[in-house]
């Protein structure tokens, strides 16, 4: 099947966003001796990033922007992206043995944006109805989408005694089991306009969904709350370290340091991938331990990918960008996908690209049609 053609791995119309995109030696293998491909998010320069494997064996990166692109969730036929004030879902519109362009064998195409307004969206998960669910960090809840306003409320963590456009305590990150929500990260438990700036060192939470009990405290900005393998892992970004913990016996354990304030988190065969982000030394970034730690390893932070064995917390493969592109959000694998490409939300390219759904029964054959109850 024909589609635009892959764009560039940074925009053409800004120099100061080109950037530098370089891997190591067995990123490539790595992810077609796994089978899978990754999808990851800047919200800084508002691109989504896809990296797959040409047929040839080289690295594939399809960028695409979106104004302020975070929270990110997505298979082999789906992907669902937070934008500035849109949610969007895209659809793989490829077969099994089709190919866009001869080397794309998954080709998401967007078929609709949920207008949200500006909620300030970071992570995303789908429930057991198939509800979307988003961490409303300006709201300080978890909300779904609605049908005529910008969202519902369903859950707000007990600290938070009122719904208001306040971002109290910077509610940022979602853990889904089994389509429920179990655990959300916190950078503060401040209920106050803006009041988790003054926290930002040592006062994140990981909250229990369910009882509202914080299980883990005292963490330095804490992003991308996962479960995997019967532990609960995030990331302790302030710090600068993949962590895991014991729900039974609460304990946590640093699983490794990673040179960058860390947000994207996703599991595959073994494996952690971690998104990296620079370390400002202004604004919310700076008095973190985070600086310290680097300084200590006399190392400089640097912003892209790294994919970490969860047995020994070694770092095996690395994607890293320099230039113009500083920070990320969110990183998810997708399994069985090998090279994947995306259409823009607009433009000639989507306006053109046109897909029809196989009819219920041949058209020649009269009388309407009742869908199945």
């Amino acid at each position: 099947m024909p589609a635009p053609a892959d764009a560039p791995a940074a925009s053409a119309d800004a120099a100061e966003l080109q950037t530098s995109i370089t891997c190591s030696r067995g990123f490539s293998q790595w992810l077609a001796l796994h089978g899978c491909s990754l999808a990851f998010t800047s919200y800084q320069t508002g691109q989504l990033f896809l990296v797959g494997v040409l047929p040839n064996g080289a690295l594939s990166i399809h960028q695409r922007n979106f104004v302020r692109a975070m929270g990110l969730i997505g298979d082999a036929q789906r992907l669902l992206l937070a934008g500035l004030a849109q949610i969007w879902r895209f659809e793989n519109v490829l077969g099994p043995d089709e190919r866009a362009n001869e080397n794309f064998d998954k080709l998401y195409v967007p078929r609709r944006g949920q207008t949200v307004s500006d909620l300030d969206v970071h992570e995303l998960g789908i429930d057991t109805a198939g509800r979307l669910l988003f961490v409303n960090t300006k709201y300080s809840c978890l909300a779904t989408d609605s049908v005529a306003h910008s969202f519902k409320p369903v859950w707000r963590p007990s600290f938070i005694s009122k719904l208001a456009p306040e971002d109290r305590c910077h509610l940022n990150g979602l853990a889904m089991e089994n389509g429920v929500p179990r655990f959300v990260t916190a950078v503060s438990t401040t209920d106050i306009v803006d009041g988790w700036r003054n926290e930002r060192r040592d006062g994140g939470v990981v909250v229990d969904v369910e009882t509202d009990e914080i299980v883990a405290e005292g963490l330095s900005m804490p992003h991308s709350p996962r479960l995997h393998n019967g532990a609960l892992w995030f990331l302790d970004s302030g710090n600068g370290y993949l962590t895991r913990l014991d729900l039974e016996s609460r304990m946590r354990e640093r699983v490794t340091f990673c040179p960058g304030f860390l947000r994207g988190l996703s599991f595959h065969d073994g494996h952690a991938i971690v998104g990296l982000s620079l370390a400002r030394r202004e604004g919310v970034f700076s008095g973190l331990n985070l600086q310290d730690e680097l300084d200590k390893r006399r190392a400089d932070a640097w912003c892209g990918l790294q994919v970490i064995n969860t047995a020994n917390g070694d770092i095996v493969e690395w994607l890293r960008l320099e230039g113009g592109i500083k920070e990320l959000f969110d990183v998810r694998v997708l399994p069985g996908v090998r090279c994947p490409m995306a259409l823009p939300t607009f433009g000639p390219e989507l306006a053109s690209f046109i897909t029809i759904e196989a009819p219920d029964k041949p058209l020649a054959e009269r009388g309407w049609h009742r869908p199945a109850q």
